[in-house]
């Protein structure tokens, strides 16, 4: 009998030492699935090694660039903050969710605007996301995206971070009279004067016009808005990759809080 009570309290030990081990919550770039009318969408989560249900976290929707588009929920996680993330995962102390649009659709579009919205939705429900500290950024088709989300949800966003981006599409962008601002004032209005914005772009992009960034910039700084633009000069298309490799970039998106917005 003393036996057999000896090892009952073993095993209860062990049952209390072990229990919160097997707790811990996976982390690090997770395959999620979310339903939009319907149809399913595979996207990824990346959630820190320290990630604890015990607070809140702040939280980056990250939208992709046109090569990135598919059904594999994977590729998107190769380029932009993505790459950044797996350099220095440190630098990162945020959930990031990065969904995938379809290899036919836009992020400019309602359908994919939807999935976006979506998969933030549930990963911050999932994974305990700050409302107040949630931030917008992309690259390329993604900073289009990011443009019109933000103007869309101009209170949904703690910072936006547009790379590479624009609001007239390339093919139109390079015939677009120099001197018509009435699509960024509008673009800037919709957005507001609340949100801080740092823009980014290549000084020699080829894909998509300079011009595009520069313009957003002047329209965003005439409504006496927060906004920051980085140009560098002789870079190409590839942006994303100066500006998320920027030292300063998280501790500014991270400083950023709906809390202290005056609305």
């Amino acid at each position: 009998m003393l036996l057999l009570n000896r090892f009952v309290l073993t095993f209860l030990i062990c049952i209390v030492v072990t229990g919160p081990a097997e707790a811990k919550h996976e982390t690090g770039f997770l395959d999620r699935l979310v339903v939009v009318n319907a149809v399913s969408y595979k996207y990824q989560v990346y959630v820190p090694e320290n990630w604890t249900a015990a607070r809140q976290w702040p939280v980056i929707l990250f939208l992709h660039g046109s090569a990135e588009r598919g059904e594999d929920g994977l590729v998107q996680t190769e380029v932009g903050i993505g790459t950044a993330i797996r350099r220095d995962r440190a630098r990162f102390p945020t959930i990031v969710v990065m969904p995938q649009s379809r290899a036919d659709g836009w992020w400019t579009e309602p359908s994919m605007t939807a999935v976006a919205m979506a998969a933030l939705s549930a990963a911050s429900k999932e994974f305990r996301g700050d409302l107040a500290h949630t931030y917008l950024s992309g690259l390329s088709m993604g900073g289009y995206g990011a443009w019109r989300i933000a103007g869309e949800y101009p209170n949904r966003f703690a910072a936006l971070v547009p790379i590479c981006g624009g609001i007239v599409k390339p093919e139109e962008a390079r015939s677009h009279a120099s001197d018509d601002m009435s699509v960024y004032t509008e673009a800037a209005r919709k957005i507001g004067s609340r949100t801080p914005v740092w823009i980014f772009h290549g000084g020699d992009d080829t894909t998509v016009p300079v011009l595009e960034s520069r313009r957003m910039y002047e329209a965003l700084k005439a409504l006496g808005a927060d906004v920051k633009y980085t140009e560098y000069p002789g870079v190409g298309h590839a942006s994303w990759e100066n500006a998320y490799a920027e030292s300063e970039l998280m501790p500014w998106i991270l400083s950023k809080s709906l809390l202290t917005r005056h609305f």
